[in-house]
């Protein structure tokens, strides 16, 4: 059994329902208890996830100048940050719990990931 089954076309479908998600769940989920920044840095990564996106060499992408390799590594970035952003910022409750989750989510599907 194949490790990484998600391919780059699946991982595209993921990425633009991600960057979605991250415009929108923060307001249906009423971040920003702690501080705004826990609602407003969702938003502006789901944007750069679009960006992203559009710009990566696969079949989804638009004008595909980021290599997919490339793309994994901003998204395993991306789960990093999104790990330690809680601990930095002071977050709590529902703001920390909902960026551990992300990166949880973000690392799995790196993981899963395949290449080609």
């Amino acid at each position: 059994m194949k490790l990484r089954f998600i391919s780059p076309t699946l991982h595209g479908v993921a990425d633009y329902s991600a960057g979605l998600g991250l415009i929108i769940a923060p307001f249906a989920l009423s971040l920003g208890e702690t501080t705004p920044i826990a609602l407003w840095f969702s938003v502006i990564t789901g944007i750069a996830v679009l960006a992203a996106s559009a710009l990566t060499n696969y079949k989804l992408g638009l004008l595909r100048t980021i290599p997919f390799q490339g793309h994994l590594a901003i998204d395993l970035l991306v789960a990093v940050t999104f790990m330690i952003l809680p601990f930095v910022m002071g977050f709590t409750g529902i703001d920390a719990h909902y960026y551990w989750i992300n990166a949880a989510v973000v690392f799995l599907v790196v993981a899963l990931s395949a290449t080609e």
